[in-house]
Formats: structure tokens, C-alpha cells, sequence
């Protein structure tokens, strides 16, 4: 981490500030959480498994299908909790540093709200699924070691927003999923209602260390356009877990997470998901488009 040779971060979050303080919540006792879920119901919204819109999930049986949606919703909440805590590392190291000093008042809130999340991702997890799943191997943001400090710099934030635009989308459409049980609703719904701030601050942070590695190296944008790209599409190959097929009880379950991901509705499935975030790269000067 060379933090020294980045300019100092300044950026306005006097508004941000004030809501993470306005919107405080105790979150080790605001869940009801029942003693068990009623076996019948999805835990996950159905439309957002990784078999929705094909042949497979039709194969599924009723109980199959029910099965998916609870082991998905496990690896979902597991990825988060990995996610999560790589992101806190991450920002633990910056957090005083000169660099970061006029960000460090937000970032104090941000760390905070992301360990109180990974305590009730857990909690879910352990409490009606028994388990996390292991964390994936990850897309290594030292794999651009060549580049830049600052460019670095700016992947590590970059990674952070990805990941939690991604999830993002899947908590605001499970919040309101009247299909799905209360608390998994309510997880969904209080994690949406941090995640806006926190993809808000992503936001400037990054377009201020974009900003910075194209005034250094405009020829530097190019190769981080591709990194991100390819870590946008290794972040949707993380919700494909085969070890969630297997414990629902469907065979085959590599072979079935490969033609799964190459399926012309899941690519399609892919592209909404990621739609907002493209958007935000193309507009920030660094989208696919720009891949050499």
C-alpha cells in the first residue's frame, strides 16, 4: 500500500455524515428473529436464482426448487459476509492515513455499519442454515501490480463499489418480495437502507482516484476499464456456487453451473444486474467500451 503518493481525498460528506448519525439503529436488537422458517416459503426471491428464466429450473422439482432458494440465500448472505470483511480490512488501513484524513469521520460510520451487517448476515446464516460457505478465490487486486499507486489505490475502492452495487440490487428487490419470510425481508430491507450510502460515498471516492490516475497516466484507464470488467463478471460467477446445487439436492452440479452461466436468460439476467454500474464506469470515462 503506497497511500503517501496519492493526493489527499477531499470530498463533501457533510450529508452523508448526518444521515448514518440520524439513522442509527441498534441492530442486536431490532430483528425479531423467529425460532424457524416456515418450510414452504423461498428465501430467496425465485427470479433471482441462478436457474430463473431457464430449462433447468423447470426440471426442478417443487421441493428442488424451495431447496435452491434456501441454500442460494445462504451462499447470497455468505458472499457478503466475505465481502464484507475484505472491505473492512481494506479501509482499517486507510483509515488514518493523511491521504484519507478529511474522509476519516464518514469512514468511521462506514466501518461500523459494515460490521453490524456481518453480524446479521451471519446470524441468518447460522441460525436456519447450519453453515457459511467458504469464501471464493478471489480476482486479486494485486494482479495489476504494475500499475500506478494510485491506480491501485483506486482498484481496492473500486472492488468495494462493485461489490456492494451488486448486492445492492439483489437487497432491493427482496426487501419487498411479500413471497419471502419477514426477517429475510427485513435483512434485505435495513442492509438497502446502508448500502445507499455507502454506494453514494463509493461513488465520489472513486471518480476522485479515477480522476487522479488519468491526470497521472491517461494510458492507465484503458487497462483498468478491462480489470473492472472482468471483475464485474467474476462477482456474478460468485453467486453460481456448486456446492449450493449440491446441498439442494441437484446432480451434476459443475456441469449444471456452466451451461447456467452461459445461458441466454442469465446473461440477459446478468446485464440488468449490472446495468446501473456499467452506466455509472461508461459515464466516469472508464466503461468496457474503452478496452483495448
Amino acid at each position: 500500500m503506497a497511500v503517501r503518493e496519492i493526493e489527499p481525498v477531499h470530498l463533501n460528506l457533510d450529508r452523508l455524515e448526518q444521515l448514518a448519525e440520524s439513522g442509527y439503529y441498534n441492530p442486536y436488537t431490532m430483528f425479531d428473529w423467529p425460532d424457524k422458517i416456515e418450510p414452504d416459503m423461498p428465501w430467496m426471491s425465485e427470479s433471482l436464482t441462478t436457474l430463473a428464466g431457464t430449462p433447468m429450473w423447470d426440471e426442478l422439482t417443487r421441493e428442488q426448487q424451495l431447496a435452491l432458494t434456501r441454500y442460494e440465500a445462504i451462499n447470497f448472505f455468505s458472499l457478503n459476509i466475505h465481502g464484507i470483511r475484505e472491505l473492512m480490512s481494506e479501509v482499517v488501513m486507510r483509515i488514518h492515513e493523511k491521504t484519507y484524513a478529511n474522509v476519516s469521520e464518514f469512514l468511521h460510520h462506514f466501518i461500523g455499519e459494515e460490521n453490524e451487517h456481518m453480524w446479521f448476515f451471519a446470524q441468518f446464516c447460522l441460525r436456519y442454515g447450519g453453515k457459511l460457505y467458504p469464501a471464493q478465490p478471489t480476482l486479486k487486486a494485486d494482479s495489476v501490480e504494475h500499475l500506478s499507486p494510485v491506480a491501485r489505490e483506486m482498484i481496492v475502492f473500486a472492488r468495494i463499489l462493485i461489490f456492494e452495487e451488486i448486492v445492492d440490487y439483489y437487497n432491493a428487490h427482496m426487501a419487498t418480495d411479500q413471497s419471502l419470510p419477514p426477517i429475510a425481508r427485513e435483512i434485505n430491507r435495513v442492509h438497502h437502507q446502508d448500502e445507499s450510502r455507502h454506494v453514494a460515498f463509493g461513488r465520489m471516492i472513486f471518480t476522485n482516484l479515477l480522476g487522479q490516475v488519468a491526470k497521472r497516466d491517461p494510458d492507465e484507464v484503458p487497462v483498468v476499464a478491462e480489470y473492472l470488467e472482468n471483475y464485474l463478471q467474476y462477482s456474478i460467477g460468485t453467486l453460481y456456487n456448486p456446492a449450493a446445487y449440491r446441498d439442494a439436492g441437484i446432480p451434476d452440479a459443475l456441469s449444471l453451473r456452466r451451461r447456467a452461466l452461459e445461458h441466454p436468460a442469465r446473461v440477459a439476467a446478468h446485464d440488468e444486474v449490472l446495468k446501473r454500474t456499467r452506466k455509472f464506469l461508461s459515464k466516469a470515462g472508464v466503461g468496457r467500451e474503452i478496452v483495448k
